[in-house]
This record gives C-alpha cells, structure tokens and sequence, in this order.
C-alpha cells in the first residue's frame, strides 16, 4: 500500500483494544477509504455492507432497497435468518446474531457508504445508537471494532463526529483520510512501472489532484497527453462522466451545490459570501452556509480570513484540481482523442497551468515549510489581498500564500509555474515589491518580510533574482 502509514498503524492498533471500538473514516471521494481499510484487515471482516447510491433509486423505495440490500449482506456473513426487515432496527439485531455467532477474536464490523443508507425518514441513525449504545458497549467481550465510512464527509461530521444526539462522544476514533501527495504519487506510478518524469507528474496532479482511483486508470507505456486524452476526451473515456458523477454521489440535489462551483471556478482569487449570492444568484440564508461548508468538508473548496482581516472577511476558494480542469477544459469540449495535445503550449493552458500550479503549492504547504527550514517553527498560512487607496498610498495588491511565523518572519510567496528556469525581470520585481509595500503599509507588520517564489525549475540568475530571499522548486514540493 502506497502511503497512509499511520492511518493504517492506527487501524490495525484497534485488535489491541480491550474495549470496544467505534471508527469513523471519511475524506472526499475516490481518495481510497474503503480500499484502505479493507486491505489494512485483509478483508477478514465478521460483516462488511456497503450502501447502494440512491441516483438510480426511486425516492419511494429507497429505504426498502437499501434494507434489502443489507440483507443480502447479512446471508453473506452466514445470517440465516429471514432478512425481510421493514425497519434498521430488525436489520442490526439480525447484525447483532453474526455477530454472537463468529468465531473471531475480534469482530470486526465494516459499514461503508453510510450516509447513502440513511434516506429520508430512515430512522438508520437511532438503530445504529441503539445498536451501539445499547449492545455492543453493553458486551462483556467487548470484542466489537466498528468501522463506519463516507464519502459526503459533511455528513459524517454532522450525524457522527460532532453528532448531538445518542452518538455524541461515542466514536473512539477517526480517520480523515487526504489525498496524496506528490511524493505518494510518484511512489504509486514507480509501483506500477508507469515512467512519468517529475515534471510530467506534476502536471498530471494538476489536473486529477492526488486522488488515488484517477491515478489508477494510468496506463504504462503511454505519454502524459495520451493517456489525458484517453481518460477525459475521447469517446466513451472512463472519466468523460466523473464530474457528473462525482457531485450527484455526494448531494442528493446537486444544482446548487453546482452553481456554487460554477461560480467559484470562474474566479482565480478567493471571493466572499456576498460575490458568491451575486453571480451565482442563489438567496444569503443558512441553506447557502449549509452549502458551503458541506463542500468545504468534501474537499472541493476551502474558505480563509485574509490575514489582517476580521471573521467578517471571509473568503471562498475553489481548490479542487479536478474540478477546476473539468470547467476549463471538459465541459464544452466536443470528444476529440487528440485534443489534449493540441492544446499544449496554447494561451489558454498556460493561464490555467498557472492557477492549477498555485493549488498545488496550496496542497504541499509542509514541504514548503521543510524547503523553508521551518517545519518545527508555528506558522499561520494565509492569503491577503487590498484595494487601492490613494489616500493610504495602498496600489491594490494580492498574495495567495503568506507564511507568519512564530519567529518573526512573514513568507511573502509567489507561485510561478514555467516550463524551464524562471526568470525574473524588472516586471516581477515591481510587482513584488508593490505587494510587499503594500502589505506593510495595511497590515502594519513589524516583522521581517522575505520574498519567495516557488517555481518549477528555480530561476535564471541576474540582478532581479538575486532580491528575493528564498526560491522553491517542485523538487522541493516532491520529499
């Protein structure tokens, strides 16, 4: 297994419990919860059942499909039962007889999907309380491990983590499972003997993230283009439909959730609330901030105070790589097996390469920091922008990451994504000098202002470069 050490020492530790276990994992979806947990355990589970997705569901069988389905699980483990159940609770004291019956030293009980079983007026939340709270911590054995999993990680925060019912405080763990990361992902293709250099596999995670089952469909002994062209744009391409897949998974109604999106992926910089009503034209209400923080949760956007800023100022982001390369360059494309390759070196992936690399250095912040020599040190990460002021001697100005460190010294970073060596000419020097003036005067630092640049190839050196204090490479953003 690629990666998630620690997630997987942190499993396999439950078989060492004396008491009872209940794990909650969750992250966005395609990051590779169910595959971990299941390869972690060798899939020797007592029960495992996961939920069926309820697109394809009529809206008046949902909760009998899902019921039925557990059912089949059920016999699966051994249940011999009569699995006719109308309700969640029949369904976990039938759950409660496999589990009396096995022979395992540990039972160990894997739920996946669980937010697709919970339909409307399921009542599936209080069976499971009930089956939780009212057997298996009742147990003398207390030999159950309980693993629960959700791609709409939103929900699982809501009905579990920070539950306010039966289930509040009754979780013993939990995994929030991230994507990978460069370094993972350069591991997983040396793995499969698929030959990328580090530049190509950069621009891959530009475009797919570090989102393991994008990375799987890779095939060996293609280019980078051939296999982008493969996967997204010609006909009948396996990743042709994620988009729409990906967010109808996740939100049972997902036109505003879209519109959202739309909205966000339209704009580079972080936008505020009040931007967001405006072009999206969707009403301010608690809805909306449902919204917002449920695709937070998922992973897709991210959501910051400018630094200086109070609460007030908060700010969107669309963050996820997929997604901003599905608007820029999926959605109205017509299927076109070379499409990808014509397109290299054109204007218009050149602006996006830009924007994308900048989620990609937004994505490795620890390295930054270990590249910095600060790993140890606390830093704030942040983004700050400001208008122009005339008055103030303010020019307008905006940074995507600023670093404020405990030993103050402020990280003033630009991210440039370029093809060879960068160079850095007399324009990029009164650019960065006016953010940093800037800045200065708004936010009345006293600390230490160092310009960096994190840059694929490092830069041409002259008298230009020679100002700035720290250069990063995407070598750096690879350990």
């Amino acid at each position: 297994m690629i990666g998630r050490k620690e997630e997987k020492e942190y499993l396999l530790s439950l078989l060492e419990e004396e008491e009872s276990q209940f794990v909650a994992v969750f992250g966005r979806r395609r990051v590779g919860k169910t595959y971990l947990v299941r390869e972690t355990f060798n899939h020797r589970f007592t029960f495992q059942h996961t939920g069926l997705s309820n697109n394809d569901i009529e809206p008046g069988l949902r909760k009998k499909t899902q019921l039925d389905k557990f059912g089949e699980s059920l016999k699966d483990a051994g249940y011999k039962g009569d699995v006719s159940f109308h309700s969640w609770n029949e369904a976990f004291n039938a759950l409660k007889e496999v589990i009396k019956q096995s022979a395992q030293k540990k039972k160990l009980v894997f739920i996946d999907e669980l937010s697709w079983m919970d339909t409307k007026d399921s009542g599936l939340i209080s069976a499971l309380e009930s089956f939780w709270n009212g057997w298996v911590t009742a147990r003398p054995e207390k030999d159950v491990i309980l693993i629960i999993c959700a791609s709409a990680t939103y929900w699982m925060i809501d009905n579990v983590v920070n539950s306010k019912g039966g289930l509040h405080n009754r979780l013993t763990g939990q995994v929030y499972l991230k994507q990978f990361t460069l370094h993972e992902c350069e591991e997983y293709l040396l793995s499969r003997k698929i030959v990328f250099n580090r530049h190509q596999i950069l621009q891959c995670y530009m475009i797919m993230g570090g989102i393991p089952y994008y990375w799987s469909l890779l095939k060996k002994g293609k280019s980078l283009s051939q296999n982008i062209n493969e996967l997204f744009f010609k006909e009948g391409a396996i990743l042709s439909n994620e988009f729409v897949n990906l967010y109808s998974a996740l939100f049972n109604k997902p036109d505003q959730y879209l519109k959202i999106i739309e909205v966000l992926s339209s704009v580079n910089k972080g936008i505020s609330r009040d931007e967001i009503c405006r072009l999206s034209g969707i009403l301010s209400s608690g809805d909306l901030t449902k919204k917002l923080t449920e695709l937070e949760y998922c992973g897709f956007i991210r959501k910051y105070v400018p630094f200086g800023y109070k609460s007030n100022g908060m700010l969107y982001q669309l963050v996820d790589n997929y997604t901003l390369f599905y608007y820029q360059f999926i959605k109205n494309n017509v299927y076109n097996e070379g499409y990808w390759k014509e397109l290299s070196n054109t204007p218009r992936v050149r602006s996006w390469s830009g924007v994308a690399f900048e989620r990609v250095c937004l994505e490795h912040i620890p390295q930054i920091k270990a590249s910095l020599g600060i790993s140890g040190v606390y830093t704030e990460i942040n983004s700050w922008q400001c208008r122009r002021d005339d008055e103030k001697g303010l020019m307008g100005s905006q940074i995507d990451l600023v670093i404020v460190r405990k030993d103050q010294v402020i990280n003033v970073c630009e991210m440039k994504y370029s093809e060879s060596e960068y160079l850095v000419d007399a324009q990029f020097d009164r650019d960065q000098k006016r953010k940093i003036s800037d800045f200065i005067k708004k936010t009345g630092t006293k600390y230490a202002i160092h310009s960096t640049l994190i840059t694929t190839y490092g830069v041409v050196s002259n008298s230009y470069s020679q100002e700035i204090q720290s250069v990063i490479t995407a070598d750096d953003l690879f350990k």
